[in-house]
């Protein structure tokens, strides 16, 4: 199969090329032309322009598979994500039963093999008695051990100190953070709750899930991963005082601490519960302009890694209520990739920027093997986007959950075709009948 005179974006450069695509690979790059990454700009492109890219990685996806799949399930998220342009996703611990075990580490597996439809694998989730398994995990196979320091998830909630300090010392693998500190985030529900009642309005969810309670944690997690040496990547860092304060830590610190962002907290902002409701309510808290501003500069600066979503779909009637009764979640995977590209066109980010944080720095950091680039011997992952606009209403949701809080919103790029070990598996709203090209994914470490 080959894709004749396209314009492709990789390793920082855009260019225009030929490349073929055999055995699942990307077998040659036949460079035409390179195009001027300075005065190129996506927004300038007109209507009908395409783009080749590298399949999205997303790290931090919550397909809800096994246990909740009344919410969502490994086909309907995954057949979302090639929607989206996401051609590998990671799954986050917290299902039913937790993947707190070996055993259940494997079912996941299993259940990977049978009904993923791109390529996938799983974290292993760390609780408050189970540091002795981390050595017993397989580098090779999983990407990272995911460590709750908040109460998003109530059983998996890590609050000893000494069972900190031996995930901590332990784990061969990189760690992944949800920072923020329960007992802040107790104190300031049950104040809310004494002010506006046992349900607060959702206008107060920044105010209970607080800057300080992230602040507190992430810095607990610095100081941790100080200690010990282990590697850390903080998830969804919401607050300008975090990214601030890691850049002021690895400033003066040996260890190695990455962070990752997720799109509710580059699109939104605390001004929107008034209108959105608790359709943008999420674990850590939508906050600030000012907050998000930051987060935007750090992401084109480089001081922000990854951009991953939190795809996390709840049911319509789940999100109803507010801060105490409200589920915290929102469905991004299948619009990760086109909001992304809105931000190029704002001038948020470059568009081989956005390339870098949403598909070669997860492979990076994860050190996943042979994907996240558009490189002859690479695994053909790949997405064709194009220049078109079209208006998100439910019937173009493919999430179980069916719903978004961007529904209404009027994109200027869609997903025209996505490519997953060479085959195509989304064509222009078509997916193949099958998942047997999607791939567990080997880590190289």
């Amino acid at each position: 199969m080959c894709l004749n005179d396209i314009i492709y974006v990789s390793d920082g450069r855009i260019r225009r090329a030929d490349i073929t695509i055999s055995g699942g690979l990307i077998e040659h790059i036949a460079d035409r032309e390179e195009l001027d990454t300075a005065s190129f700009v996506s927004g300038a492109m007109p209507e009908g322009s395409s783009l080749l890219l590298p399949g999205i990685i997303d790290e931090h996806v919550h397909t809800r598979e096994p246990g909740l799949t009344h919410k969502g399930n490994l086909d309907s998220e995954t057949h979302a994500a090639a929607a989206g342009g996401v051609t590998t996703i990671m799954d986050m611990p917290n299902v039913v039963p937790q993947t707190t075990t070996l055993e259940a580490l494997d079912e996941r597996f299993c259940l990977g093999r049978q009904h993923a439809f791109v390529n996938y694998s799983f974290y292993f989730g760390a609780t408050n008695s189970n540091a002795h398994l981390l050595t017993q995990l397989d580098p090779a196979r999983v990407p990272a051990v995911k460590l709750f320091m908040g109460s998003s998830t109530g059983g998996m909630l890590v609050d000893h100190g000494q069972s900190l300090h031996d995930v901590f010392s332990l784990s061969p693998l990189p760690i992944m953070a949800h920072c923020e500190d329960s007992s802040i985030i107790s104190r300031n529900m049950q104040r809310a709750k004494e002010l506006y009642g046992d349900d607060p309005d959702i206008t107060h969810h920044a105010e209970i899930r607080s800057r300080e309670a992230c602040l507190t944690s992430t810095r607990l997690a610095i100081q941790m991963a100080t200690q010990t040496g282990a590697r850390l990547h903080i998830a969804h860092v919401s607050t300008k005082d975090e990214i601030e304060l890691i850049h002021d830590s690895q400033a003066t610190s040996q260890a190695t601490i990455t962070l990752e962002a997720c799109l509710p907290h580059l699109l939104f902002t605390d001004a929107d519960y008034e209108h959105l409701g608790t359709a943008v309510k999420c674990n850590p808290s939508v906050k600030t302009a000012a907050d998000r501003q930051a987060l935007r500069e750090a992401l084109a600066d480089g001081r922000i890694t990854c951009v991953a979503t939190d795809h996390a779909p709840h049911l319509p009637t789940e999100k109803t209520g507010g801060c105490a009764r409200a589920a915290s979640g929102i469905p991004m995977i299948e619009f990760s990739l086109v909001s992304m590209l809105e931000l190029v066109d704002k001038g948020v980010l470059s568009l081989p920027r956005m390339v870098e944080v949403m598909c070669h720095a997860p492979a990076k950091l994860f050190s996943i093997r042979d994907r996240g680039f558009i490189r002859e011997g690479m695994q053909a992952d790949l997405v064709i986007v194009r220049r078109h606009p079209w208006t998100l209403t439910a019937d173009n949701i493919h999430s179980l959950c069916a719903w978004s809080p961007l529904t209404g919103h009027r994109f200027a790029w869609q997903v025209a075709q996505t490519y997953c070990n060479g085959r195509l598996i989304y064509d222009n709203g078509i997916f193949a009948q099958d998942n047997s090209h999607a791939q567990s994914l080997t880590f190289q470490r």
